[in-house]
Order: C-alpha cells, then structure tokens, then sequence
C-alpha cells in the first residue's frame, strides 16, 4: 500500500528581475520566490493493483516520485510506503521500495549479474537467497544470453530489463514504474509490461507513470492524474472517460487538465 496525504513539496527560486511580462501568463505554481511543485496531493494506491500515474510535462510527477524514494524530503504532507513515513524512517521505505527511473544508469564494466548482485547485497540478502533471486528474474526477463556479458554492449531493450533487474532483487512490496518503455521495440515493451502485470498478481503496489495511453488502458486499475503539482482525477479508465465526456483517453485527459478535482474512486 502506498498512501499520499496532502503532500506538499515546494523549491525555493531566485530573485527574478522585473521584465514587464504580463502576470496574467505566470505560472499559478510560483508565488512569490516559493515553487509549488506538488501542492496538496492526497491518493491511494492500493496492493495487488496497477495505479497509473498520469500528467503533462512539467506537472510535477517527478517530484512527487522522487519524494516518494526518499530523494526529496516533503516541505508538508505525509507519504507513507507499506506503512513506512518516507520522512521519519527512509531506510525502512527503501528496504521496502522499487524505483526504475527513466534515466538511471548502468555501471557499464559489470555484467547484469554482477549488479543485480552488487544491489543485492546493498540490501543486506545472504548468498544464496540473492544467486536464487538473480537467476530467477534473469528468467523472467530473458536476461540469460547475456547475464554474464558487461552491460555497455548491451542494447537499449537489454539495459531496460537490466535495470528492472535491479529494481526488483530485493523483492519489494512496493514498486514503481517510471516510463519503463520509452524508447524500447514494440516486443522489449510488451515484455516489460508483462512484468508489470506479474507484480500485480504478486500482491504487490504498483505506480505505473507513463505518456502511452494505451497502456493506461491496458493494464492500469486505477488512475491518478496531476497537473500544475494539483490532483485533477483520481478513479478508474472507465470513471476517467464517464466524467470527461471523451471516447478516447487522450481526449479525456486534455479535458481533465484544467479540471475541478474530481475523485471518482
């Protein structure tokens, strides 16, 4: 279970200098020298389910995944991972916590085996337990013609379930997603959200942040959408289109961009 309760993450800007620009076109996020990147966002997602986390560029969906990690500590709110405070205990939260990120990288000299390993034993998991774990996922993964190969002579596709590897050695209960098939062929893509399936039938918590609508649709239980660092929407794809008066999920999210919060769950 992940739980977010009126989380609050605001940066502080530097002193702008007065350029005449017309206030009317300033973004509602700045007030004064403070940003307002998540502003009060309080959702659910619950275990055994797909919550899809949905926004435009810039609504503030990285931030709150990050202090979701742990990166960013919250300036108010409370999030609360398998019913761990990210702010008063962030090791327990990690321990607990898969987190791929669109731009983590790979120590390239390794081979996936040895940093599925190496993260492995970050977490503290005994020999024979981590080797199990390790080919396990390489099998689900169809990492094993290049297990033992260095991961900067794999291809993209390679990498992604490389780093997927690497997200899910501990077994965690909660496990986040964040654009896991940007950039990646049509069958690397239906790969990885095969696995993002198999987690939901493990039990576990899974936040899927994604621009596809399609795969929104496809696999996504339940829907969180932000905007401008507010919640727009929370409720089911079908909820989503009812609300929006929109056939197409495209549709209803640009109707639903500018929206009163509408909590159809």
């Amino acid at each position: 279970m992940l739980e977010v309760r009126r989380l609050v993450k605001v940066f502080q800007q530097p002193k702008k200098k007065k350029k005449g620009a017309d206030a009317s076109a300033a973004d509602p996020r700045e007030r004064g020298r403070s940003f307002h990147a998540v502003d009060g966002v309080t959702f659910e997602a619950p275990g055994g389910k797909i919550t899809g986390l949905l926004g435009p560029n810039g609504a503030g969906k990285t931030t709150l995944l990050r202090v979701i990690s742990t990166s960013l500590q919250p300036t108010s709110g409370q999030v609360m991972v398998d019913g761990r405070d990210v702010a008063a205990d962030p090791l327990a939260v990690r321990q607990r916590l898969g987190f791929l990120s669109g731009n983590t990288g790979l120590y390239g000299r390794l081979t996936p085996r040895e940093l599925m390993r190496y993260f492995g034993d970050l977490h503290g998991m005994d020999a024979e337990t981590l080797d199990a774990r390790i080919n396990d996922l390489a099998g689900t993964l169809g990492m094993q013609t290049y297990l033992d190969k260095r991961c900067d002579a794999l291809s993209t596709g390679m990498k992604q379930k490389v780093n997927i590897g690497r997200t899910l050695v501990h077994d965690p209960e909660v496990i986040v997603f964040d654009e896991p098939t940007t950039g990646l062929d049509v069958p690397a893509a239906e790969n990885i959200l095969a696995l993002v399936e198999q987690c939901r039938e493990e039990g576990k918590t899974v936040i899927l942040s994604t621009h596809h609508m399609h795969e929104v649709e496809r696999i996504c239980d339940h829907i969180v959408m932000i905007h401008e660092g507010k919640l727009r929407f929370t409720g089911s794809v079908a909820q989503m289109r009812e609300v929006s008066g929109c056939d197409t999920l495209d549709k209803a999210f640009l109707a639903l961009m500018d929206a009163e919060v509408i909590d159809a769950a």
